[in-house]
């Protein structure tokens, strides 16, 4: 875990997370549009609970889990570490709110809490996250014959309330995704 870059981003939420809970979610979207391009197309549900927090549900292949020489899981808590294809890189892709692509380190850094579940052929697993910080172990989950990745996380309050018209801002920036299929669950008001 780098406790420093998780500080760093907590200094920085009008920087790393510009547009606050809609930029956070745009974070998660697009590691499961990266998943729909590799894959020729994807899906992916966007569910606003009415607790506040939110998950990303796609239907990829799942986090590649990495094991060691012994077969045992290698435990790298990658939401909580620079991830570096987009963190420093100054070239780093746009998301569709026009603000450069930072990472997931972001997202749980500004999470009260975040469940990363990760299914894949073979196994499956949950790991949950407080304040970007891993709080559990890679924990085993039964295989229900799906893969992919959920992200259910709790946005820090400090971010601000996501408005009523997010669900349609991120129905409307999915759009800017050709291979991901977005569908959003607002259960916000029932």
């Amino acid at each position: 875990m780098d406790a420093e870059h998780l500080s760093q981003i907590r200094r920085n939420p009008a920087v790393l997370a510009p547009g606050g809970v809609r930029h956070l979610v745009l974070e998660v979207l697009a590691y499961a549009a990266d998943e729909a391009e590799s894959g020729g197309g994807g899906r992916c549900v966007v569910i606003l609970h009415p607790d506040g927090s939110m998950s990303v549900a796609d239907d990829g292949r799942g986090t590649d889990t990495r094991v060691d020489d012994q077969g045992q899981v290698v435990k790298k808590p990658v939401m909580a570490s620079k991830d570096l294809r987009f963190f420093d890189n100054s070239d780093a892709p746009l998301l569709p709110d026009g603000h450069p692509r930072r990472g997931m380190s972001v997202v749980a850094a500004f999470s009260v809490w975040l469940v990363h579940t990760n299914r894949r052929r073979g196994g499956a697993w949950t790991q949950r996250y407080e304040h970007g910080v891993p709080v559990t172990g890679l924990t085993p989950i039964s295989d229900d014959g799906t893969t992919g990745t959920t992200v259910h996380f709790l946005p820090d309050g400090h971010l601000g309330e996501p408005g009523e018209g997010l669900a349609g801002e991120l129905v409307g920036f999915a759009g800017q995704w050709g291979m991901l299929s977005v569908e959003v669950d607002d259960r916000r008001s029932r």
